[in-house]
């Protein structure tokens, strides 16, 4: 699975990397033209908006996860079990802080920072335009509000398919006056199922440090 793991941190859902270009037909429509050679009408990615729900569960941090992984960006923490988990540091983008790995298996994990506050409903946008680019049949299949050790994250599955491969984000997304982040597992789509009590342990490892 390294091209699937090349293939998303190259991607990488950051902020600073959303640079599709906006365009006027000569209808004098609006299009989205995307790197890959791709394009839509502006505001087709809006037909994907609907009410969010918000799950009434009560997400909490694992028992298992006895490390805590600081950001260098935001006041924010990330509670993981060290023995099936490896991290790094990541050197690949400014925005990616860290990128994660479940030891021996096909399941990956990266964090994303940003020192800027954004709307959860822009965030999503953003995160799902940029995947388009790279996956223009991406979908948002997941979407709910979910409140994670006191703090109110969106939570978004998107599957997408690139160079022939399915694959899986499945993460969350949150925002306040300190920043954003970003926290995204990921894998191959017929694999979700079977890492996807991993994907919310991990995932529901986020803290506040404040």
């Amino acid at each position: 699975m390294k091209t699937l793991s090349l293939f998303v941190l190259a991607c990488c859902l950051s902020i600073n990397g959303f640079s599709q270009l906006r365009a006027v037909t000569e209808n004098g429509d609006q299009v989205v033209l995307f790197s890959n050679g791709s394009w839509e009408y502006e505001g087709e990615v809006a037909k994907d908006d609907v009410y969010i729900e918000t799950n009434k569960k009560k997400f909490i941090k694992p028992e298992n996860g006895s490390f805590l992984l600081k950001s260098s960006n935001v006041d924010l923490g990330f509670w993981l079990d060290p023995k099936v988990w490896t991290f790094k540091k990541s050197a690949d983008t400014e925005d990616t802080e860290y990128q994660m790995q479940l030891k021996g298996e096909d399941l990956y994990a990266m964090i994303l920072t940003e020192k800027v506050e954004i709307p959860l409903e822009n965030l999503k946008d953003i995160a799902y335009e940029n995947g388009k680019a790279v996956a223009p049949d991406l979908k948002i299949v997941q979407l709910e509000y979910r409140m994670v050790n006191d703090l109110r994250v969106l939570f978004m599955q998107m599957n997408g398919t690139t160079q022939g491969i399915k694959f899986s984000y499945y993460g969350y997304y949150y925002s306040y006056e300190g920043g954003t982040v970003q926290y995204i597992t990921y894998t191959s789509q017929n694999l979700l199922n079977e890492y996807q009590m991993q994907c919310e342990d991990l995932l529901n490892g986020l803290v506040d440090l404040k």
